[in-house]
């Protein structure tokens, strides 16, 4: 991220579903939710209502306005190491972090 607070994704699987976290390093939870997987042409797409998601402190107001009655994320693999997760508005290119 241009801050330099660099947005930390983890994809999960939790009780049968599809978990996306979000978290803002320094600040804290962006946003987390569980949704439905579909496939989108060559993309996925994880569709999430408003009783899904959970917008943490460091969500700022277009974030919640943009999601918070729900909405959905777009998977798109760019290369093997490569992902971009994007929603309206928004869009980031994550890569497995280093262990």
């Amino acid at each position: 991220m241009g801050d330099g607070k660099p947005l930390v994704v983890s994809i999960l699987e939790r009780n049968g579903a599809l978990f996306l976290e979000f978290i803002k390093t320094r600040e804290g939870l962006w946003a987390q939710s569980e949704g439905r997987i579909c496939r989108a042409g060559t993309d996925f797409e994880i569709r999430f209502d408003a009783g899904q998601i959970h917008l943490g402190p460091a969500a700022n107001w277009v974030l919640r306005l943009a999601l918070g009655n729900g909405g959905k994320f777009t998977l798109t693999r760019l290369a093997p190491d490569q992902l971009r997760i994007a929603t309206a508005g928004w869009s980031g290119t994550f890569s497995p972090k280093p262990q």
